[in-house]
């Protein structure tokens, strides 16, 4: 009796233990592409530094501001709002949908470009612009790195208009100042929104992070665009 008994005990715990593990594995995903390597620049890596010999597409000065801009507003994925899908930094994005050289199996990019309701960023907001998928899409077929301190050519003795300020303009506040998404009541997709903003002294307060309102939100700007938006704000905001 004793022996049938174990044998019983033997089966059923056997059975709990073929149960466990099937619970434990079913609940498991497919994780997500697994995070590429920071690559931090320097002058001795290779990737560029103070010598600015890096070619590629720089992450932290052409591609963390499009999602910044686009994607991390207030609402939406940035880090108060969504936990889970928080697009403000590196880490996040490569998280949810990278694969490194493979723009065309990366969610990210796929979303951007979809024609019909999950196009991300969703309406009202602005769709990337072609130019904007096109730097993201070459940045991941480059491999996705974390490049950073690549950005070595801006010069702060230019500080025209078209070629220089509405660029920054377009790049780092557009995307939530425009009509369909016009934060605060401010448009900065024409010339007129932004030069209202630079004379009444809004624009340097918000940039230098000096008034109540800091921007952009993803982080300041670097000195050298703070001192070319300066230059031409005090130059008269000129349409030039």
């Amino acid at each position: 009796m004793k022996k049938e008994l174990s044998i019983v005990y033997t089966l059923k715990s056997s059975s709990l233990l073929i149960l466990l593990i099937l619970l434990l594995y079913g609940c498991v995903h497919d994780p997500f592409p697994a995070i590429a390597p920071p690559v931090v620049v320097n002058p001795d890596d290779g990737y560029g530094g103070a010598d600015c010999n890096y070619v590629g597409v720089c992450f932290e000065s052409s591609v963390l501001p499009i999602f910044q801009s686009s994607c991390a507003k207030s609402g939406c994925h940035d880090a108060a709002t969504d936990n889970d899908y928080n697009l403000t930094t590196y880490e996040n994005i490569m998280k949810k949908g990278i694969v490194p050289f493979n723009a065309g199996a990366s969610k990210l990019y796929q979303v951007t470009g979809i024609a019909d309701e999950d196009i991300m960023p969703p309406p009202p907001n602005t769709a990337l612009t072609k130019a904007q998928r096109d730097s993201i899409a070459k940045w991941i077929n480059e491999g996705a790195k974390n490049t950073i301190k690549c950005n070595c050519s801006c010069d702060t003795t230019q500080f025209a208009f078209t070629a220089t300020i509405n660029p920054l303009i377009s790049t780092y506040c557009v995307s939530c100042h425009n009509p369909s998404y016009p934060g605060g009541g401010i448009l900065l997709n024409t010339y007129p929104g932004v030069q209202a903003i630079a004379l009444n002294g809004k624009l340097m307060a918000s940039i230098t992070h000096t008034g109540p309102f800091p921007m952009p939100k993803g982080g300041k700007l670097s000195d050298c665009q703070i001192t070319q938006i300066n230059k031409w704000v005090v130059g008269g905001a000129l349409n030039n």
